[in-house]
């Protein structure tokens, strides 16, 4: 007689994720493969995610990858391995994408508020400061500005409203007038005929008006033709209602003569 090997035949009866041993003759036991748990006739796959998030970190998400198997990988807003993250600060690099002249804030996951600093207005992601320190900020009115430090000219830097009209940078630098302004000692008139005191016009506002008068004491014709304005005949806007704390910068293509 031959002992009956009970595992012989369809692994004994035991799942296919299961081992058959033999004990006793026509006796046999099923034991779960290691990532499998069960009786041996029915073996389940290890989900290691259903206890303690497989050890993950709590702010990490736990994927099974297979039996008892399972990888972590931190949540957006996290940063690390998985088995430990670490909250990411948006206003950690590069100021939350705010202006450099905000404050950032982190408010909850993967959002943030930009606010301006004080004397600084704006929607936090641009802020400005008054219309003196924004013309150096700017190509197109950088050059004004270095005239306006060379002569001390330090009207702007106060409270206000001003409404200034800056020549473009490179008409400055290309009109050989200035030269002969600056050595007739005569450019600082020059400059402060393009100031406007005591208002803040936007370009709106400029449609509705013929003349101002300028910080140098003469009146600025103002006209509106071929949706345009156009100063004094001759000098056209071409960018417009750079606000400050403290006025407002129009450039034009011109530069305005007393």
């Amino acid at each position: 007689c031959a002992a009956v090997d009970a595992c012989g035949t369809s692994n004994g009866g035991c799942s296919a994720k299961a081992e058959c041993r033999r004990t006793t003759p026509g006796n046999r036991v099923c034991i779960c493969n290691a990532g499998y748990t069960g009786d041996g006739i029915v073996c389940i796959a290890i989900n290691p995610c259903l206890e303690s998030n497989g050890g993950c970190d709590r702010n990490a998400e736990c994927t099974q990858t297979g039996p008892n198997q399972a990888v972590c990988n931190c949540l957006k807003g996290y940063s690390g391995d998985g088995k430990r993250c670490t909250y990411i600060s948006l206003c950690s690099q590069n100021n939350g994408g705010c202006s450099e002249f905000a404050i950032c804030n982190d408010t909850e996951l993967t959002e943030r508020t930009c606010t301006c600093k004080p004397n600084y207005i704006g929607d936090g992601l641009q802020c400005r400061g008054n219309i003196f320190q924004e013309l150096l900020r700017d190509y197109n009115t950088s050059r004004f500005y270095f005239h306006l430090e060379d002569l001390s000219i330090k009207d702007l830097a106060g409270p206000g409203p001003f409404t200034l009209f800056v020549p473009h940078t490179d008409v400055l630098k290309s009109d050989p007038r200035v030269k002969d302004w600056i050595a007739k000692g005569v450019m600082a008139q020059v400059l402060r005929y393009h100031m406007v005191g005591c208002a803040s016009l936007l370009y709106s506002d400029l449609t509705t008006i013929t003349n101002i008068t300028s910080l140098h004491g003469d009146p600025i014709h103002i006209s509106y033709s071929q949706n345009s304005v156009v100063l004094n005949n001759n000098a056209a806007i071409i960018f417009s209602d750079a606000v400050g704390t403290n006025g407002v910068i129009h450039v034009i293509n011109q530069i305005l003569v007393p």
